[in-house]
């Protein structure tokens, strides 16, 4: 018996090896998220802390929008979007922007104000399955770090197209750190 074992030993490795060729490759994160279009496709995706997120759901508003007012601070433009899982008690919102966007290029996201108003390109994050203060990223200034950007790829006034490419990290005491990447968005105003 024992002098068998090596034998055994032998082809159950063998046998493991070659699942494990045959096996397909793990799929890349990136490759689930809408692509990064300039045509007003109302497309949305970005990498939360590396898996894919997209909107979805809804509350009776659309679970993605741009809002873009070329008059207010030189420009202002406010990303919106939300997503449900399981239930509609269960759900996560984010947004960012900034002030002084008024042609393509690279801009920094923008933190909280103060009175905290929601909107107005203030980048935050909420997650209601989270126990606070770990379920809001930004609400109050101090509060959290934000750092991060967004690149407007696009900005057509005339067709009321935005689009652009953005990541940007939050991170306050005693929570997880939100670390969003290869965000792109497509939207017609």
């Amino acid at each position: 018996m024992f002098r068998k074992l090596p034998l055994y030993l032998s082809l159950l490795l063998l046998t493991q090896c070659s699942k494990c060729k045959n096996d397909p490759a793990p799929a890349d994160p990136t490759a689930q998220l809408p692509p990064a279009t300039q045509t007003g496709a109302g497309t949305f995706g970005c990498l939360l802390n590396g898996r894919p997120w997209l909107p979805s759901g809804t509350l009776n508003v659309p679970n993605f929008f741009v809002l873009y007012d070329p008059t207010f601070q030189n420009g202002t433009l406010d990303v919106r979007t939300y997503r449900l899982f399981g239930n509609a008690n269960n759900r996560q919102f984010f947004s960012f922007g900034g002030d002084g966007v008024n042609k393509t290029g690279k801009y920094t996201v923008t933190s909280s104000v103060f009175p905290p108003v929601l909107g107005n390109g203030t980048t935050y994050f909420s997650d209601n399955s989270k126990m606070a203060p770990c379920n809001f990223y930004n609400l109050l200034p101090g509060t959290t770090s934000v750092t991060g950007y967004f690149i407007l790829s696009r900005l057509d006034k005339q067709q009321g197209i935005v689009s652009g490419t953005f990541a940007f990290t939050l991170a306050q005491p005693g929570c997880d750190t939100i670390k969003v990447t290869n965000g792109r968005f497509d939207y017609k105003l």
